[in-house]
């Protein structure tokens, strides 16, 4: 999800009574619109008359993927919560590479509107940044052949390093994130992000409290935050498909990493597991008890990330991209931080510390492009340690790129982040439906389902229903390309 942002983020048991038998449940939301599936599958249908193909160059040790020294090359950025200008470095590099090109760079938020009559007419940009609010569906690009394979980028010479292949400098699970179905690589993930609950240390230590490791623990932060006139959470409600950034690696946490699998492969009743029930349960009680910010079902990203800045609410569901994109209204004694979400009780089968961490901000080279081989190049470009360390030094956010981080001085919630990764270890979740299923994730599970629910107008019983009719639905559908984790 990347910058999604820029729309447009224990183990203790109650007197005898398990965590699960305390959470009750009640009544709850309005539904807001989102670019609708049929909108984004007509972004990736043929027709149109493709444009021609730039001649390659010769390949040589400097340019082994062959690019056209004279061939124009197009890049489209997502302008969301990383900004421009580390995209704009990395293309001054590219032109001074092949002196007698001029990139066409531009950025934009309206990524599906301004590129889908591009797709249709054949003659799509040669590098995308395909990410926000209006980021085109990748399970439809792909299976409509809509992308690049980008293994000829991953097997070329690093940009430091000839004697290591690209996917050799790339952190784990980068590569598996851009395949769907079999080898391919369809989309290179360039930010490296922490999904959690974030936080200001410096609030949380006013309240004399401790980051909660249990749902109790939760909930008497919460109460403490409540009476110092601090709402417990807030979220973007008009996306409350931000909310699953805490809530996934929690069920994940309860129930298994197995849990989340099978709900990726939508699987019949995936969403009745109890480890689902559960955390919807216990989310549902932060609305009950009044621990969430008034207001906040009609608030966008911005406006709930300047709430929190602000400190009118403790926590926020929310990604790496957070610091950056809220750099202005936080406060310099903030002390951002992110942790993990906390679990339920002593049966909880995965450790405190499990959290979703993942590649995001999703670059994809359409099969139609006039000059894949520089959006390829451009791509090379950016995971070369230089153009790491300036992405991650400027917008204080990791790369794909498994390193990049000596010598930066890191902020507070980027050394948060690496610590959160830290203690995960090996217990770090990476659910696929939102680049699998973009519509059914952000539109239907996440605004008509958990949006309903935090606002109080489903109940956690009524919301699972609903949003396993939806994943349902989605399974049976034969018009959408289906994926499973192998």
């Amino acid at each position: 999800m990347g910058s999604t942002s820029a729309e447009n983020a224990e183990n203790n048991g109650t007197a005898g009574v398990g965590r699960r038998d305390l959470i009750k449940r009640s009544a709850a939301l309005g539904l807001i619109s989102v670019p609708t599936m049929s909108f984004l599958s007509a972004c990736a249908s043929g027709g149109g008359d493709d444009q021609e193909k730039a001649k390659s160059g010769e390949k040589t040790a400097k340019n082994p993927l062959g690019v056209n020294d004279s061939a124009g090359m197009e890049f489209v950025l997502f302008d969301g919560g990383f900004g421009k200008e580390y995209a704009e470095d990395a293309v001054k590099i590219y032109e001074k590479n092949f002196p007698k090109v001029k990139v066409k760079f531009s950025a934009t938020q309206k990524i599906q509107s301004t590129l889908q009559p591009r797709f249709n007419q054949g003659n799509p940009p040669d590098l995308i940044d395909n990410s926000g609010a209006e980021q085109m569906d990748m399970g439809v690009l792909v299976g409509k052949n809509q992308l690049a394979d980008l293994t000829e980028l991953l097997d070329a010479p690093s940009y430091d390093d000839p004697n290591k292949k690209v996917r050799d400098t790339l952190r784990p699970g980068i590569v598996e994130m851009g395949q769907f179905d079999g080898d391919k690589v369809w989309i290179l993930y360039y930010a490296y992000t922490v999904y959690g609950n974030w936080y200001s240390q410096k609030a949380l230590d006013s309240l004399d409290a401790e980051y909660p490791k249990t749902w109790d623990e939760m909930l008497a932060v919460c109460a403490k935050a409540k009476k110092k006139g601090m709402a417990g959470w807030t979220y973007a409600g008009k996306y409350p498909y931000y909310i699953p950034f805490s809530m996934y690696p929690m069920i994940a946490k309860v129930g298994g990493a197995e849990v989340l699998d099978s709900i990726d492969n939508l699987e019949p009743n995936a969403w009745k597991h109890p480890a689902v029930k559960a955390v919807f349960e216990a989310y549902y009680e932060l609305y009950k008890k009044g621990y969430i910010l008034k207001g906040t079902p009609g608030l966008d990203h911005i406006q709930s990330q300047t709430a929190w800045a602000k400190g009118d609410a403790l926590f926020l569901p929310n990604g790496s991209w957070v610091e950056n994109e809220s750099a202005k209204v936080i406060p310099a004694d903030f002390q951002v931080t992110v942790s993990a979400p906390p679990g339920l009780d002593s049966s909880d089968k995965m450790p405190f510390g499990t959290i979703w961490a993942s590649g995001g901000e999703p670059f994809v080279v359409p099969a139609k492009a006039k000059n894949g081989a520089g959006g390829m190049e451009q791509l090379r470009i950016m995971l070369s340690e230089a153009s790491s360390k300036n992405f991650t030094s400027k917008v204080k956010s990791l790369t794909a790129y498994n390193g990049g981080t000596d010598g930066i001085e890191l902020t507070p919630g980027l050394k948060a982040g690496v610590a959160a990764l830290e203690l995960a270890g090996d217990n770090v979740v990476n659910p696929r439906l939102q680049d699998w299923y973009v519509q059914l994730q952000k539109e239907k599970i996440g605004v008509a389902g958990l949006g309903e629910m935090m606002a109080g107008r489903l109940t956690p019983a009524e919301a699972i229903k609903k949003i396993q009719g939806f994943a349902d639905e989605a399974a049976k559908d034969s018009s959408i390309k289906h994926y499973k984790h192998q």
